[in-house]
């Protein structure tokens, strides 16, 4: 996989994990400054998905958002909020970071 595209990658799941942290503040909180920044961080966020989208196709980019964003949220909602997961949703995590690793396998070009 494409360096650069792990590198726009990595960066928008920092936004779309800082959207969601800031939404679930805004839970706790009702504060609509919060709300307001949550909104923000995500359209940054997908601004920055239209170029993965380019490099590596709609499919890739967003399967490759979507995983990485539930093994992160996953993370941060067990350390800061102290949410857990069952026995088969943690083996869903699982599966969803075996899906990332083969879809990030270099794809070999049909003649």
């Amino acid at each position: 996989m494409n360096p650069q595209f792990l590198l726009w990658l990595t960066g928008a799941m920092a936004v779309f994990i800082g959207g969601a942290t800031a939404s679930r503040a805004y839970i706790a909180n009702n504060n609509i400054l919060i709300l307001i920044f949550a909104l923000s961080l995500y359209c940054v966020g997908n601004l920055m998905m239209v170029r993965l989208m380019r490099e590596g196709g709609l499919g890739l980019a967003i399967s490759a958002s979507a995983i990485a964003q539930l093994v992160v949220v996953n993370i941060i909602a067990f350390i800061v909020f102290g949410e857990r997961l069952s026995l088969p949703q943690l083996a869903g995590v699982g599966l969803g970071m075996v899906a990332m690793a083969l879809m990030l396998f270099p794809a070999e070009r049909g003649t």
